[in-house]
């Protein structure tokens, strides 16, 4: 179970690991407006830290999106730096976080049951 401090640093990074890619990515090698940073999830001790995106649109571009992150992950752990004092400087890893789609997709089918429900074919 995460501690408070941990939810603390994890809800820190992500605000500003968000903020960071659309103040300083927008019209670069990705569409900026089109991420979303979902969740960071940091090991306990700090240096490693998991960053998930979710990506709207890009259907085909996504995992190159997410390699480009990846790719660009030091110049961004040199921005988040500047704002966010911890112990150490966490390793990003960036990964494809696709439960929302998949929320979606759900709330689709649910709501295509619903209308079969109420306009039953005899």
């Amino acid at each position: 179970m995460a501690t408070s401090r941990m939810v603390r640093v994890n809800e820190l990074l992500k605000r500003e690991i968000a903020e960071d890619l659309h103040r300083n990515f927008s019209g670069t090698d990705f569409d900026a407006a089109a991420l979303t940073v979902t969740r960071v999830e940091c090991a306990p001790d700090l240096r490693d830290a998991n960053v998930y995106i979710s990506i709207f649109g890009h259907e085909y571009d996504r995992h190159d999106m997410i390699h480009t992150l990846n790719r660009r992950r030091q110049e961004i752990v040199r921005m988040m730096i500047k704002r966010v004092k911890l112990k150490y400087t966490p390793r990003l890893q960036f990964h494809l976080d696709e439960s929302l789609e998949e929320g979606d997709n759900i709330l689709t089918i649910l709501s295509e049951l619903e209308r079969e429900q109420d306009n039953p074919e005899t």
